[in-house]
């Protein structure tokens, strides 16, 4: 991997549990879990995540982001001391948060390795690409206080692997392996666990040798799509023929 460089950046203090590389010249930006051993998360970690995305979608340099875990595991999700307390759960909030990547009007790339259990998974999910190896398990415990995923992660799920597979998944609290999600289609590249950081650097090398515009208005197109699910309305039309157009 090339030697990150940084700028500063207008980004929330004291990052809980991650940071931020800029690399390429800055127009590459990392965002690295890395609250060993697991990466476990947290609430005011993801809402974190969300301001940092925003943050690098306005930068004029910044054109691809990576969400990647550092260590033998992309991340365990949430806390379990902290998604048991049911009351300290804004699900709306959390939500939000968790579609940030799909928001972003950037290439968002998750590089999935070990464990990407429930909102590290829906976080994923809601990224443009995703690189597996044969040590990624996905899982979303639907049945576990606090655990609960959102209703946009389940769609964008069912979206990629059908009805039937999902309510599989979600009732079961079954776990989607590296080679099956690739197979499933949940994954877009599949590289063996040693060659992850190279399959990433070369996915990102290909989407910086194209012009920035294309990505995005594929992107606001691809978005508009996926919007008829959950909002059937004339905006989405509009919004449509404004990424056409663009």
């Amino acid at each position: 991997m090339t030697r990150p460089v940084f700028r500063p950046y207008n980004l929330p203090t004291n990052l809980d549990g991650f940071h931020v590389e800029l690399i390429a010249n800055g127009l590459r930006a990392d965002i690295i879990l890395d609250r060993p051993p697991m990466n476990a998360m947290s609430f005011m970690q993801h809402e974190q995540i969300k301001t940092v995305i925003e943050t690098l979608d306005v930068d004029p340099t910044v054109q691809v982001i990576v969400i990647r875990g550092s260590g033998e595991h992309f991340s365990n999700g949430i806390h379990k001391i902290e998604s048991d307390d049911g009351s300290a759960l804004d699900a709306s909030k959390l939500a939000f948060a968790l579609s940030a990547p799909s928001r972003c009007s950037k290439p968002v790339i998750a590089a999935n390795r070990g464990y990407c259990f429930g909102s590290a998974f829906e976080l994923s999910l809601a990224c443009d690409f995703r690189i597996v190896t044969e040590t990624t398990a996905y899982s979303l415990p639907a049945h576990r206080p606090g655990q609960v995923p959102g209703f946009e992660s389940v769609t964008r799920l069912s979206g990629m692997i059908g009805t039937a597979r999902t309510r599989d998944i979600l009732m079961r609290s079954q776990i989607i392996d590296g080679v099956k999600a690739y197979d499933w289609g949940v994954a877009t590249e599949f590289s063996v666990d040693g060659e992850l950081e190279n399959a990433t650097d070369a996915l990102v090398r290909e989407l910086l040798a194209l012009s920035p515009f294309g990505p995005q208005a594929t992107k606001r197109l691809l978005s508009g799509i996926g919007d008829t699910s959950l909002r059937p309305d004339m905006t989405v039309a509009a919004n449509i023929r404004e990424a056409i157009s663009a």
